[in-house]
């Protein structure tokens, strides 16, 4: 009865190893049940944060989770495959802030933490600005199509598939 909920949990001991090429653009396509959420990463900015992404999305990570977290003119948050927003990948990394200009604009792609330097799978994507967030989350993407969808993202709506393009 329950098997259905039941989800293999992926995970590492240590953060991936650099694989992305900061000098190329990437852009993520979050497909979600809603519809699709097409965002550009900023690997110039928070190249250790995209590097991770684009890993966890290469790996299936993503696919299948909910937004175990969603409130209203905020954000919507994703990347915890238990959904409680308790889980992650295994592993932590250290905060991207430094000469990072992007700020927590509506629309931003951000990661979600429990304090500094405690950045794992779970991410949260803005629906307006919130700049009391700025320096305490790593900005690394920024909607370039699909806010609608972000607005219309309920709580348990899923991830069906996270696709990235490098350019």
């Amino acid at each position: 009865m329950f098997a259905k909920n039941i989800r293999f949990m992926q995970q590492w001991s240590t953060p991936p190893a650099m694989q992305i090429d900061t000098t190329k653009s990437y852009v993520a396509t979050l497909s979600t049940d809603k519809g699709d959420i097409v965002i550009q990463l900023f690997p110039e900015h928070a190249p250790k944060t995209v590097n991770n992404f684009v890993f966890l999305a290469s790996q299936g990570f993503y696919d299948g989770i909910t937004f175990h977290r969603v409130i209203s003119n905020f954000m919507i948050q994703g990347g915890d495959p238990t959904g409680t927003g308790r889980g992650g990948a295994g592993y932590k990394f250290a905060d991207e802030f430094a000469g990072n200009p992007l700020t927590h604009t509506a629309g931003a792609l951000s990661m979600a933490n429990a304090g500094p330097n405690s950045n794992g799978s779970q991410f949260f994507i803005t629906h307006s600005p919130q700049p009391h967030l700025n320096g305490k989350h790593t900005v690394f993407g920024q909607v370039k199509e699909g806010q609608e969808v972000v607005d219309t993202i309920r709580q348990g709506d899923k991830i069906v598939k996270v696709s990235i393009v490098e350019g």
